[in-house]
């Protein structure tokens, strides 16, 4: 026992720091869950072409019409098969997710290695445009970029990539703040490093994991605000098929209470979506932390 014991302390110490973060990853069984969840709902979203069973736009079915052997999920309030909707809704949502959280990690990365690194007057400037952006009330000034900017999908995408990433940016920034006191760093100062390769071989590096966590947010609530501002027709429109735009209809009562299949399943795949990429996300910290038994 005490052998076997030895053994795996050995395994331990001899393996990469992506195999330790993996092991901690493994350990958290909703994460594993809820990637493989994540790894077939992306996976159907991309063959949504080859496996969706009619075409997204096409009226094939009566309307609102309840689900069948032809229409599983039903049809919607002009004839269009749900299932279908659903699959390629599932892509421009998750695409609204991606984009807009690859735009705003990219700002608060650079905004907040500059404020970190140089100090002073630009970190002054960068931090207080910071703080007014985060003064105002989140879904509040998306509503009013989305009212002054034509509904669309890529203004969509622009408008959450250019408000998440103030988050971002004050993370990098902390960060970026401790590095800089650090040996390696001064010494790479003293040598006469170049500052873009200190800033981005020598501080970034070390600041991915938390970068990597958080973005795991931003993603979920990029896409929860796609389906808010969807909902409200304020987001991607008709006849392009969104999760948000697919609960559009459920704002009768009618909808509600007789024709749950209308909304149901695309709630449904929200709530899925959003709690397993907050579980992985969960995971991923707890797995990065140096800290972490």
């Amino acid at each position: 026992m005490k052998q076997k014991k030895d053994t795996v302390k050995k395994d331990i110490t001899n393996e990469s720091y992506l195999q330790t973060v993996f092991r901690r990853f493994r350990r958290h069984r909703l994460a594993m869950v809820s990637l493989v969840v994540l790894i077939i709902l992306v996976g159907a979203a991309l063959l949504a072409p080859w496996i969706a069973p009619y075409d997204p736009d096409a009226i094939v079915g009566t309307f609102s019409g309840a689900p069948c052997l032809e229409h599983w999920l039903g049809t919607d309030q002009i004839g269009r098969d749900v299932l279908s909707r659903l699959l390629y809704a599932m892509r421009i949502s998750l695409l609204v997710g991606v984009l807009a959280t690859l735009i705003s990690t990219v700002i608060g990365v650079i905004l907040g290695l500059i404020a970190g690194y140089f100090g002073g007057i630009a970190d002054m400037v960068i931090m207080r445009f910071t703080d007014m952006v985060m003064s105002f009330p989140y879904i509040l000034l998306v509503l009013v970029a989305a009212a002054i900017f034509r509904p669309g999908l890529w203004n969509i995408i622009l408008i959450l990539g250019f408000v998440d990433w103030p988050g971002i940016a004050r993370l990098v920034r902390g960060n970026v703040l401790n590095l800089r006191e650090t040996n390696f760093v001064k010494g790479s100062i003293v040598s006469g490093m170049p500052v873009r390769h200190i800033l981005f071989s020598e501080i970034l590096p070390n600041t991915v994991a938390p970068i990597l966590v958080y973005a795991t947010s931003v993603l979920a609530l990029s896409m929860l605000d796609e389906a808010a501002l969807s909902f409200l027709g304020q987001g991607v429109q008709p006849p392009t098929a969104s999760l948000g735009n697919m609960l559009n209809g459920a704002q009768s009562l009618t909808v509600l209470t007789k024709q749950p299949w209308l909304w149901i399943p695309a709630g449904l795949l929200i709530v899925i979506l959003v709690m397993s990429i907050n579980f992985i996300g969960d995971a991923l910290r707890d797995a990065l932390d140096p800290n972490s038994r």
